[in-house]
């Protein structure tokens, strides 16, 4: 089973990833902003201080937000690799 090893946020909502099989890309989570759980990334502070769960692999920030890992690395995959998900 893949992992996901780096996890950066970038500007404009995008988080820049890698997993252990070399799939790396960009993500853009921009979308999100503002709906449920993500109201907290309205502050973009917020949404800059992304951590990787060390247990379950999931993105995660404070609060108890996080995206799984299989949905990120799904996008990825799905539009290419290096490539920014809408």
């Amino acid at each position: 089973m893949r992992q996901l090893t780096e996890c950066r946020a970038e500007n404009d909502y995008t988080l820049w990833l890698r997993f252990d099989d070399g799939v790396e890309g960009r993500v853009y989570l921009g979308d999100l902003v503002g709906v449920g759980p993500f109201e907290v990334w309205r502050d973009v502070q917020v949404f800059k201080q992304v951590s990787i769960d060390s247990d379950s692999r999931t993105v995660c920030w404070e609060g108890g937000v996080g995206i799984d890992q299989d949905i990120l690395y799904g996008g990825l995959v799905k539009r290419g690799r290096k490539t920014i998900m809408h």
